[in-house]
């Protein structure tokens, strides 16, 4: 019986058998299960025709199709994101070589990210665009959770913290401080009377307890301890270094500008500015030269930490 089979197949069988046998397991009765199961199909593995009809406008604008599946396709990039930065926080051996891979696909997914967006910048038709807006409200991009993670899986939750308020704690700042003070408390807060507008109170309903839990598991995990974890001549690295600063800058700058850029375009003309779905006061939020939010503030030189992002909005408001 045995000669039906060549030396590889029988070596498969063999293999199979000790894995089956050390978990107690028949292998018979798991080949019996092989021959009467289908083959795989692209469309089931990947659940094609549910992810087909995960499109719901909520009117009847052909381009809102557009702004769901653009906003699906990011929420999908940063969970490729985050299984990065899962592997890289529960790497209890980091090495260079497997921080500057990961690091490296965080950024191609960024990139990638940041090279489409015109999608959403030039690719609706504004008209289109600022009616059916007023359906979403108060929705905005503003409560991507998973984009919240990226920022906490990045840093230090200092880093994150609003500049200000910062100063004001000073060192002893606590971790339930800090993310009292997060930043992005402010993007979503009414300027004149300082009110939270309904798009974050919605936001800290929903995630609140989830983004504690979070950040305290990425406390002593994020990539920046991570990197400190290093031999002191790797964390040097300069091809290290470089794909961090790519990375703040991904982050910090570019993706924030191409929707600084996009707000521009369909929230700004001649009659005035108006308001995001969500309430945020997007001109202040998204220019990164005012947040100066930064992940990795000792890779960069003091004159870059002083010019943070200044150029970078400056060349995006020359090419509108």
């Amino acid at each position: 019986m045995e000669q039906e089979f060549n030396p590889e197949v029988l070596e498969q069988l063999r293999r199979l058998k000790e894995k089956y046998a050390a978990l107690g397991q028949d292998l018979a009765a798991y080949l019996e299960g092989l021959y009467h199961a289908d083959f795989t199909n692209y469309w089931d593995y990947i659940h094609l025709d549910t992810l087909l009809s995960l499109q719901t406008p909520r009117t009847n604008f052909p381009d809102e199709k557009i702004f769901i599946i653009y906003h699906q396709i990011t929420e999908l990039y940063f969970k490729l994101c985050l299984n990065e930065y899962e592997m890289i926080g529960n790497d209890p051996h980091i090495t260079l070589s497997m921080l500057l891979m990961r690091i490296k696909r965080i950024n191609r997914y960024f990139e990638n990210l940041i090279d489409s967006f015109d999608v959403m910048v030039d690719g609706m038709d504004p008209k289109q665009f600022l009616q059916f807006r007023m359906a979403l409200m108060p929705a905005s991009g503003f409560q991507s959770v998973q984009f919240r993670m990226i920022e906490i899986c990045s840093t230090d939750l200092r880093n994150l913290t609003d500049q200000e308020k910062r100063k004001t704690l000073g060192l002893e700042i606590t971790h339930d401080e800090m993310m009292g003070c997060i930043y992005w408390k402010a993007g979503a807060t009414e300027i004149e009377t300082g009110t939270k507008t309904l798009t974050l109170l919605q936001f800290e309903h929903k995630y609140t307890d989830f983004l504690i839990k979070h950040a305290q598991e990425f406390k002593d995990k994020n990539v920046w301890l991570m990197v400190k974890r290093l031999p002191e001549h790797d964390q040097n690295n300069p091809k290290l270094i470089r794909q961090l600063k790519e990375l703040d800058s991904n982050v910090n700058v570019n993706w924030p500008l191409m929707h600084y850029k996009s707000a521009v375009r369909y929230l700004q003309n001649e009659q005035g500015t108006l308001a995001a779905t969500g309430g945020t006061n997007w001109r202040q939020y998204l220019p990164p030269k005012f947040q100066k939010r930064i992940f990795f503030p000792e890779i960069w030189s003091e004159k870059e930490l002083e010019e943070w992002g200044k150029g970078w909005v400056e060349k995006v408001l020359e090419d509108l």
